[in-house]
């Protein structure tokens, strides 16, 4: 009978196991999963991050800045005669 006991324990802790071992393969596939997709959100963000650093490299860049003062604001530079130098 202890035999038989014994039998079925080991059956029952066989399965345990085997459904323990199923649980978690199934739950690593779920983490790997989530993981590629932060891994490709992240890689977008950076493409995204480099495309605004050089969006505002240009838009900041002096030739730019210049370009937009002379049309928009129709501003140029001072002649040699309209400089005043203030002393104190």
């Amino acid at each position: 009978m202890s035999a038989r006991l014994l039998l079925a324990a080991l059956i029952a802790a066989n399965v345990l196991s085997a459904i323990g071992v199923v649980f978690a393969r199934h739950e690593h596939r779920q983490l790997f999963i989530a993981l590629t997709k932060l891994e490709k959100a992240r890689d977008e963000l950076n493409i995204e991050f480099g495309r605004l650093q050089l969006e505002q490299a240009t838009w900041a860049e002096s030739n730019r800045i210049d370009q937009v003062a002379r049309t928009r604001l129709g501003m140029k530079f001072p002649e040699t005669g309209d400089i005043v130098v203030v002393r104190q």
